[in-house]
Formats: C-alpha cells, sequence, structure tokens
C-alpha cells in the first residue's frame, strides 16, 4: 500500500496479487477517510498484478467525491 501528497492532490495505492479486487479493497476499508479534511483531491487507485503473467493484470482509478 501507498498513499502519495503531491501538490494539491493525494493518491492512495493499492496492490493486490491475483484477482482480489485492489479498488474495492481501499473503498471498504475507507483508507481515505484520514486525508478528507485536507481539502486535497484524493485519487484512489487499484493495481492488480497476475501472479502467471508477472505483469499488471487490473488497474483502477477514481476521484474520491
Amino acid at each position: 500500500d501507498l498513499s502519495l501528497e503531491i501538490d494539491n492532490k493525494i493518491y492512495i495505492i493499492e496492490f493486490k496479487m491475483g484477482d482480489e479486487n485492489a479498488l474495492k479493497q481501499i473503498k471498504e476499508k475507507k483508507y481515505y477517510e484520514k486525508f478528507l479534511n485536507q481539502n486535497k483531491e484524493i485519487y484512489l487507485v487499484g493495481i492488480n498484478f497476475s501472479e502467471e503473467e508477472k505483469n499488471i493484470s487490473n488497474f483502477d482509478w477514481e476521484l474520491q467525491s
């Protein structure tokens, strides 16, 4: 897991191996909540890796509203 603050933006990134949806986990566990009071755009980014292909298998993102 990774959180980055760059200028007026915050990126919350979840990495997962296999089929589990990384973006869904960010939202279900509300990793973004501690940043809500900062008045910055918060981007949620989910990245899945394939164990077989040894590469990115899925990439999703959304702007937290």
